[in-house]
């Protein structure tokens, strides 16, 4: 239903910054939860962010919390992620995700939609 695509991954150095957009389109998108995850060869696809549908409620997973930011602007239809002091560890495909309700998606199982990815790679 909603249809999203990624932008502005890359390549930045350890304790860098990179944001992450997220343009949706659909007549739904103010209503949907949205997130971001991301995921590595081999390993499952893991929560990084989630926001509701007014953008007043956020979540994020413990790894990332207090380094990301996400926010988003309804009559944008957009998504963003900001992502500071980046590490390492933080190399990873990133995904925007929409859910079929209110609520930003903290779980894989229950996303809508998958943006096609986007390459985020931090070096050491």
């Amino acid at each position: 239903q909603v249809q999203l695509v990624e932008s502005g991954g890359g390549l930045v150095q350890a304790g860098g910054s990179l944001r992450l957009s997220c343009a949706a389109s659909g007549r739904t998108f103010s209503i949907n939860g949205m997130g971001w995850f991301r995921q590595t060869p081999g390993k499952e696809r893991e929560f990084v962010a989630a926001i509701n549908w007014n953008g007043g409620i956020t979540n994020y997973a413990d790894s990332v919390r207090g380094r990301f930011t996400i926010s988003r602007d309804n009559a944008k239809n957009t998504v963003l992620l900001q992502m500071n002091s980046l590490k390492p560890e933080d190399t990873a495909v990133y995904y925007c995700a929409s859910a079929p309700s209110l609520s930003g998606p903290t779980s894989a199982t229950i996303v809508a939609s998958w943006g096609q990815g986007t390459q985020v790679t931090v070096s050491s």
